[in-house]
């Protein structure tokens, strides 16, 4: 089973970012790594030498790079932007909309987890159009995941094992609100938050997180079932999105799980000891409620 790291959703300083894709490169076990913005569009110039000289390393390191496109691209220099990645022959690509896929097919891609594909049919369409691989929807359950599996062979299945999940999107940013500004002058308040703005309910209790346009959950998905039970879904790739927590520390943890070195239990109370931004949990993975730690090591 494959380890991919995938992109960067929070919006962290050029010099981190590069200090970070260089770790990633030397020290992390992982086979691919996602490069691009996918959450907001005015992020895009801000980091392009960086996440290019990023991909020069990451591959000469041996791991396999895909371009991740924007995931709301809503203006006409960002949808210009993501066709044009998206119809790049060099390079495999993410595709975070369906404008993506269009401007894609029938070449080959990656299917983002936000496309919202939450059934066989729709995975089917999808490989008819070009896809290789899809990144499941994090809402999605293993059982589900095991449907499609066995509806498209051939597909390469990719599951979101660690990190706060991607729920939303909106065209209005609701941290530059929330700082009295407007999106089109919001000063990148977003950077202050490396792993989102943590966001409570009135009676005070943790809630989700705001990730400038994007919407997350409070707590952090982790994977905490058996590595068989994951190849028995065809599950075949895992991916760890990128937090401020040692993320090649998370990369190592994995490995010994996917090598049957350690137990769903182990791997969660390593993760615990580096500090994740919210609680662990893993509902949608079973069916529950998303918010819930239901596997190995919810007691603890």
């Amino acid at each position: 089973m494959e380890l991919a790291i995938g992109p960067l959703l929070f919006n962290w300083a050029a010099d981190r970012v590069e200090t970070f894709y260089a770790r990633i490169a030397d020290e992390a076990p992982v086979g691919t790594v996602y490069l691009g913005e996918v959450v907001c569009g005015k992020r895009q110039p801000l980091l392009q030498d960086v996440l290019a000289r990023a991909a020069e390393r990451l591959e000469a390191a041996g791991k396999t790079v895909i371009w991740s496109t924007l995931a709301l691209p809503s203006t006409p220099r960002e949808r210009r932007l993501a066709a044009e990645l998206a119809a790049d022959p060099d390079h495999l690509i993410e595709a975070g909309d369906m404008s993506a896929v269009w401007s894609r097919a029938p070449a080959p891609f990656v299917a983002g987890p936000l496309l919202n594909v939450y059934n066989a049919p729709a995975a089917a369409e999808l490989v008819r159009l070009g896809c290789v691989r899809l990144c499941a929807n994090v809402e999605l359950p293993l059982a589900s995941i095991a449907e499609i599996a066995q509806a498209c062979p051939g597909l390469e299945l990719e599951l979101f094992a660690f990190g706060r999940l991607p729920l939303a999107l909106s065209s209005r940013c609701a941290q530059a609100r929330m700082e009295g500004l407007h999106r089109d002058a919001c000063r990148y308040v977003c950077d202050r938050y490396p792993d989102g703005m943590d966001v409570a309910t009135i009676e005070g209790q943790d809630f989700l997180a705001v990730n400038g346009l994007q919407t997350l959950s409070h707590g952090c998905q982790l994977v905490d079932v058996e590595v068989e039970a994951l190849r028995g879904a065809g599950v075949s790739v895992l991916r760890l999105s990128p937090h401020s927590l040692d993320m090649v520390a998370v990369a190592h943890l994995f490995h010994d799980f996917v090598e049957g070195e350690i137990t769903p239990q182990e791997l969660g109370l390593g993760i615990a000891l580096l500090a994740p931004p919210g609680p662990l949990v893993s509902g949608y993975l079973h069916g529950a409620v998303g918010a819930r730690r239901v596997g190995a090591g919810a007691a603890s």
